[in-house]
């Protein structure tokens, strides 16, 4: 297998970037008023019922649920945002547009290909993971110089999560399964990852489901920035973690994607 390059992954980001052009704008201005929504909901209404329980403190470890729920938030954003753009966009390049069939004619490999998504998806990430961090700067309970890294985190999470479902969709000829990830694996994972209340309150099965997820992983990463108390050397676990995901993941992607596109 070979290496992929910079310039070669450059060269495919910018081309999917081109493609993406006429959703951009609206996109973004959906990541910044979503969450904007979403913390006025928290916040405002189940916010303060929590609030009201004065066992809450200890249960969540932070002054209030708003910002406890803030950092999961960011990371949901990365999560979502980057397994939605790895189905359909990535069957579309090679069944409809055949996009990547036209880049499969250049001197750029399969490898490339994977790789520029990923430049693409981490670009992406970090532009709508910061608007939500400039949503949630705007709020005292959840302002917080963690907020910064907590985006980069978050991008890391969207990689963990886009490389695998990239090498689902790559050897797939159905949109179908993409319902079923919806549905049985995303879904569950924003309610159940450990985002909006903790795990110790769930199950010991769903709790190590979850575990076994990069979700829950950047998400206690990214409280941990927030709320100012970092353990570097469990960060390094977990950053480690999710690297073997997206690291998996672009390899069985690599490999299925030169299938179709050399067969």
């Amino acid at each position: 297998m070979s290496r992929p390059s910079f310039a070669g992954a450059a060269r495919v980001a910018t081309l999917e970037w081109l493609l993406y052009r006429r959703l951009w704008l609206t996109n973004l201005l959906s990541s910044f008023l979503q969450p904007l929504l979403y913390i006025l909901g928290l916040g405002v209404g189940v916010g303060s019922l929590v609030d009201r329980n004065t066992a809450s403190t200890g249960t969540l470890g932070t002054g209030s649920y708003v910002a406890f729920v803030a950092p999961g938030l960011v990371i949901t954003t990365g999560m979502s945002l980057a397994s939605l753009d790895s189905m359909w966009p990535v069957m579309g390049a090679l069944k409809w547009n055949r996009s990547y069939h036209g880049v499969a004619a250049t001197p750029l490999d399969a490898v490339d290909i994977v790789a520029g998504h990923a430049l693409k998806m981490v670009t992406r990430c970090i532009a709508a993971c910061a608007l939500v961090a400039i949503a949630l700067a705007m709020f005292p309970d959840t302002r917080s110089w963690g907020l910064a890294p907590t985006v980069v985190v978050a991008a890391m999470v969207g990689i963990a999560f886009a490389m695998p479902t990239m090498a689902i969709a790559v050897g797939t000829t159905s949109d179908g399964v993409f319902a079923t990830l919806n549905r049985f694996v995303f879904i569950p994972l924003f309610l159940f990852g450990g985002a909006f209340y903790p795990l110790s309150q769930l199950p010991t099965v769903v709790q190590w489901v979850a575990k076994a997820t990069p979700l829950w992983h950047g998400t206690t990463v990214a409280r941990q920035f927030t709320f100012g108390s970092v353990n570097w050397l469990e960060l390094v676990g977990h950053l480690a973690y999710m690297a073997v995901w997206a690291v998996a993941g672009a390899v069985v992607a690599t490999c299925r994607l030169r299938q179709r596109l050399y067969p």
